[in-house]
């Protein structure tokens, strides 16, 4: 038995693998530089951004203030913790991208090191087989820090705030990231008057982060979330399948090589287990609800503040459900499926409580733990509240 440190031990016999291994493994699982490159990169589109205007963040401020004061009065919900002032940041897409690279680290990192087998495994005694996972296993920080860099950019540019991605971010959280620059954008194409496009997507962002900082609520979705990710299981042989297609004398063979690579459940093997199959009812579940009550609440909200708020409401929604492919790779990395069937169901959930309970009997969601619905429940608003004996 030798006493020579693996990590010493040419990969494939040559050096220049072995010191090529040790160079994109020095971060773990995730090559966070990359990331961070690849997400400034994607985000700003390569050019500088300018920074948000003083008055902008001035004017968030003040419209938030009322904003706030609705929402507590709907929910019943604080929207800091310990009734302390929330602080909203303005921040440019690029910005956006980095602290939500910082927010969901320890997810990413789960989900780099589920995607990282061990020496040998899944090669299935193929030699060729051995030597791509070797070399998957090799280059998969890197490729992992790209990918989520890009995917977290490709959202930042489409952000107007930070529950874009409806998860739960720091707990006891007093910060609420908002970006100007996309609102606006977004109220102009629209023809909507820019106080109002602002003041919707505060209620919206203000309710999402009352709602994700309920202590069982919270630690509910991330629990889901990191049994997702930690049920991916490397798959090398899709990357030869996908690969071997290609041909290479073709013009727009780059361009398919360029997106094969960008598609991050072919370039780390990402395959869906049976795992996450048995889980998904069940966090598809959970997510309904969240989105289906934030939806209810920002409606009622909006209407009071703002009468014709539906019309906003509309053209977001339109948008989430409408977006491309890429920009919903975080989410369903993450175990995520925010589809226009699950708001929808969602939405007929909440519709369904209130119209049997009034808008009281959505309370039990938000201060008992037994009360979160299963799967069956949320399909039958009526069963759930026969379950917790609320009066219809």
């Amino acid at each position: 038995m030798s006493d020579r440190d693996p990590d010493d031990v040419p990969f494939f016999g040559m050096p220049i693998f072995g010191d090529l291994a040790k160079a994109f493994s020095a971060q773990g699982p995730l090559h966070w530089d990359a990331a961070r490159q690849f997400a400034a990169l994607t985000a700003t589109e390569g050019q500088s951004e300018p920074n948000v205007d003083p008055l902008a963040r001035l004017q968030f401020a003040e419209l938030a203030r009322i904003a706030e004061l609705h929402v507590q009065q709907t929910t019943g919900l604080e929207t800091s913790p310990g009734g302390r002032p929330l602080d909203i940041v303005t921040v440019t897409p690029g910005a956006w991208a980095q602290r939500t690279l910082d927010a969901y680290r320890p997810l990413f990192n789960e989900l780099a090191t589920s995607l990282s087998s061990p020496p040998g495994a899944g090669d299935d005694g193929d030699p060729t087989m051995a030597m791509l996972a070797g070399l998957t296993r090799m280059v998969a920080p890197a490729m992992m820090g790209m990918a989520v860099g890009s995917m977290v950019g490709h959202l930042a540019r489409r952000a107007f705030g930070q529950y874009d991605i409806p998860l739960p971010r720091e707990a006891g959280a007093t910060a609420l990231l908002i970006v100007p620059g996309t609102i606006d954008a977004f109220a102009q194409d629209w023809s909507i008057p820019r106080d109002e496009m602002r003041l919707w997507v505060l209620v919206q962002e203000l309710t999402g982060h009352s709602l994700l900082q309920v202590e069982h609520l919270r630690e509910t979705v991330l629990s889901l979330v990191r049994r997702h990710v930690g049920a991916f299981r490397p798959d090398p042989r899709g990357l030869v399948d996908r690969l071997s297609g290609l041909d290479i004398t073709d013009q727009e063979a780059l361009a398919q090589l360029e997106r094969t690579l960008g598609d991050p459940s072919v370039l780390l093997g990402a395959l869906e287990t049976d795992e996450q199959r048995a889980m998904r009812p069940q966090l598809d579940a959970v997510m309904a609800v969240i989105v289906g009550y934030v939806d209810h609440t920002v409606d009622v909200v909006t209407a009071r503040l703002l009468g014709e708020g539906h019309r906003i409401s509309e053209a977001v929604r339109r948008r989430r459900v409408d977006s491309a492919p890429h920009d919903l790779f975080v989410e369903r990395l993450l175990g995520l499926h925010i589809d226009r069937s699950l708001v929808e169901r969602g939405r007929a959930f909440v519709a369904g409580v209130v119209e049997r309970a009034g808008r009281d009997g959505l309370a039990p969601l938000v201060t008992s733990p037994r009360a979160l619905p299963t799967p069956a429940e949320v399909d039958a608003p009526g069963l759930w509240l026969a379950r917790l004996e609320i009066e219809s």
